[in-house]
């Protein structure tokens, strides 16, 4: 938005800072996927099942987090590039998405791993009402 200030041509600019949004947007899942298929390569190819299931249940957490921070960022990013015109509401609901959801959903992905807060969950959610 600050580019918009100058009073020249500022095309190559634009198409500078959209390929770089680009690139790191399709770089980092790219070389996420890359890390996570060599890390799953080693463990099925060494590990007893039991240890395979335990890499497994971390992995899937880790990805998860991953998701929860990209997934909001690539919705940001795309509504600032190509929602230029659309409700300012939205523009502060996305923004606040990206900044609430990282934070608010990570303890809840690595927490649901631990036992005992899973079956508090499961019995806060499942209980019978007895009237």
């Amino acid at each position: 938005d600050m580019i918009r200030l100058v009073c020249a041509d500022i095309r190559v600019n634009s198409w500078y800072g959209f390929a770089l949004v680009l690139l790191i947007i399709v770089m980092d899942p790219l070389l996420i996927v890359l890390s996570y298929t060599l890390i799953l390569k080693s463990i099925l190819g060494t590990a007893s099942w039991t240890e395979r299931f335990r890499a497994l249940n971390n992995c899937l957490s880790h990805v998860l987090a991953v998701l929860v921070l990209y997934v909001p960022m690539v919705g940001v990013s795309m509504t600032h590039r190509f929602a230029k015109h659309a409700s300012p509401l939205v523009h502060v609901i996305m923004a606040n998405i990206y900044l609430l959801a990282p934070p608010v959903m990570n303890p809840i992905i690595y927490s649901v791993k631990t036992k005992q807060i899973r079956q508090g969950i499961f019995n806060v959610l499942f209980q019978r009402k007895v009237y």
